[in-house]
């Protein structure tokens, strides 16, 4: 569930992104170098800064995501974003007085999250009015605020385990995927016409429980394995696929149908589906 919102540092607008599968926020560094250099053009300026840390062989510019954000002009346009540890890292190389301000005001953001975290019931309540207001059904919902959850504690685990990078991640979530649905996570976006989107939010409630068996079973073989090095990691992963998979064909086995879907949240009220009206794998 990625939920956007503008918030106001020293009369400035900074467009933040929360991504709640990583628990984190994102933020437009071109609003931030805005923000700290009162530069009336500031996408120019970060593309300048950008291209003199890619000369000084700097990591920060690897870390920056391409994400899509309001703009001026009233439309969803993709724009460099970093989380907080990247944006961090960024302003060290922008000579401001608001830097150390800017960080106090960030954290204040943060908080926000960390209430929700230490209150669980504020979370469940954000993002069911998230979705209620994209208009999903109350019964979808009930089970993306689950997976949500589910996903937060694997990849709490994969952390214990020393894996930090997002390319780690998405290596480890592609073979699990694989293992239960039969193709990478670029395949199943592909045959539910998506880009950019999050694959959950145009999963059917099958898809996420049969993603949220694998994700679920992948965290407590990994406690109960303690895999050492990421390739035993990557087993773990696959291991937990599988028996999403077995789960997956005793259904289709009872149903004589595929319970993989190219249903998307275009049509959301068809994503909480009864079996006998959903749209098989062509």
């Amino acid at each position: 569930m990625n939920m956007i919102k503008v918030a106001n540092f020293d009369g400035n607008k900074i467009r933040a992104l929360w991504d709640a599968d990583k628990a984190e926020w994102f933020f437009s560094i071109v609003d931030v170098c805005g923000a700290l250099t009162d530069s009336i053009e500031p996408r120019k300026y970060w593309n300048k800064l950008k291209q003199r840390l890619k000369e000084e062989g700097s990591e920060v510019v690897t870390n920056c995501h391409q994400l899509k954000m309001l703009a001026p002009d009233g439309k969803m346009r993709e724009t460099d974003a970093f989380d907080m540890k990247g944006i961090f890292r960024a302003i060290q190389s922008i000579p401001s007085k608001k830097a150390e301000p800017f960080k106090m005001w960030m954290a204040k953001v943060a908080s926000e999250r960390l209430d929700e975290i230490a209150d669980p019931e504020k979370a469940i309540r954000r993002g069911a009015d998230y979705y209620r207001a994209k208009g999903y059904t109350e019964g979808w919902i009930n089970q993306r605020l689950q997976t949500i959850e589910i996903r937060k504690e694997l990849t709490d685990e994969w952390k214990s385990k020393g894996i930090e990078s997002e390319k780690d991640y998405a290596i480890l979530t592609n073979e699990m995927a694989f293992a239960w649905s039969d193709m990478t996570i670029k395949e199943y976006k592909q045959l539910k016409g998506l880009t950019k989107q999050n694959l959950r939010d145009n999963m059917t409630n099958i898809e996420l429980t049969l993603n949220q068996l694998a994700e679920v079973t992948t965290t407590l073989l990994s406690k109960k394995l303690g895999p050492k090095t990421f390739d035993d990691s990557r087993e773990v992963a696959i291991a937990g696929g599988g028996v999403a998979r077995n789960a997956r064909d005793d259904i289709e086995s009872k149903i004589g149908e595929t319970v993989i879907s190219k249903l998307n949240a275009k049509n959301k009220k068809m994503l909480e589906i009864d079996m006998d009206e959903s749209e098989g794998k062509s």
